[in-house]
């Protein structure tokens, strides 16, 4: 990816407690801007999704709904 120029890594998916909690922090460590689309993500269960979203994902992503990031681009 990087020798293609990308720089930042658009996360979406249905299981914030699996794939995307352990893309977050793997593509953060690879020193790539993360942004979790909050209303593209679910999960199973509602209270660690919302906890994810919260108070874990925003220590190393920006966490914003698919409105905002289609605005930035």
């Amino acid at each position: 990816m990087r020798a293609r120029g990308v720089d930042t890594v658009v996360l979406t998916g249905i299981s914030t407690s699996g794939v995307v909690h352990s893309t977050v922090p793997d593509a953060y460590d690879r020193d790539y801007r993360v942004i979790v689309l909050s209303d593209l993500v679910a999960d199973r269960d509602a209270a660690i999704h919302r906890a994810l979203l919260e108070l874990v994902f925003p220590k190393r992503a920006s966490v914003i709904t698919s409105e905002a990031c289609a605005e930035r681009l």
